[in-house]
């Protein structure tokens, strides 16, 4: 069973409660918080696992709250997980880029809850912290020191600029990443890398991966995120 410590934060009564009882159903231990000035008191003298935060709150909204915790000592490596509302895309995106982890659109169904909540739990606990090492997955082999990739055994000739983008994505599979978070991890090496040219990168390094550039998926209105393993 279960024991991790999630923080729910939702000024919405009816759906902390519904948050709340799905994940301990599930035997995660849970703490809830109405306001963001709560969520931020109780993460910085509580230990937690993961937050779930709804990004409309009042007072001090999700967005900031999320800014906060990701420059907090002893809060930034906690996963965060946001509830938002359908047409909020862009306060997605700005969420992603701030430091959250996943989000579920309102409403949402218990089983995706807790769905993520694993895999951004599951994520913590198997962050690689070797940059160097190789990546397997989906029978591609991707190699960061060589700058090179392998498809079933056979090699993929890709420039510089599409192998960065692979390795981004490929090194965190399930993650979403925003066309500002892929542009910043290939700006600064002579490369001119802009959010409308990442979807042409995407377009033909997919064309060159071939039947394995489909586990690149397009997040309408947000990014690209690589697909799991199953």
């Amino acid at each position: 069973m279960a024991k991790e410590r999630i923080l729910v934060v939702d000024d919405e009564e009816d759906i902390l409660e519904l948050v709340r009882y799905n994940l301990a159903k599930e035997g995660y231990h849970v703490t809830g918080a109405i306001t963001g000035e709560e969520a931020l008191r109780k993460a910085r003298t509580e230990a937690f696992d993961l937050i779930v935060l709804d990004l409309m709150l009042p007072g001090i909204d999700g967005l900031e709250v999320t800014k906060k915790l990701n420059a907090g000592e002893k809060t930034h490596n906690i996963p965060i997980v946001m509830l938002t509302a359908k047409g909020e895309e862009a306060d997605i995106v700005t969420g992603l880029e701030l430091g959250a982890d996943d989000y579920i659109t309102k409403p949402f169904s218990p089983r995706v809850l807790i769905a993520r909540v694993r895999t951004a739990l599951r994520r913590q606990t198997s962050r690689p912290e070797d940059e160097t090492a190789v990546i397997h997955i989906h029978e591609l082999e991707i190699h960061p020191g060589r700058r090179s990739v392998l498809a079933a055994g056979q090699p993929v000739d890709l420039t510089y600029t599409e192998f960065q983008v692979l390795y981004i994505l490929a090194r965190r599979p399930g993650w979403v990443f925003t066309r500002g978070q892929i542009v910043d991890a290939v700006r600064g090496d002579g490369y001119p890398v802009t959010d409308r040219s990442v979807d042409v990168q995407i377009v033909g390094l997919r064309k060159k991966l071939g039947a394995y550039g489909e586990y690149i998926e397009t997040v309408r209105g947000v990014g690209y995120r690589f697909r799991e393993n199953p």
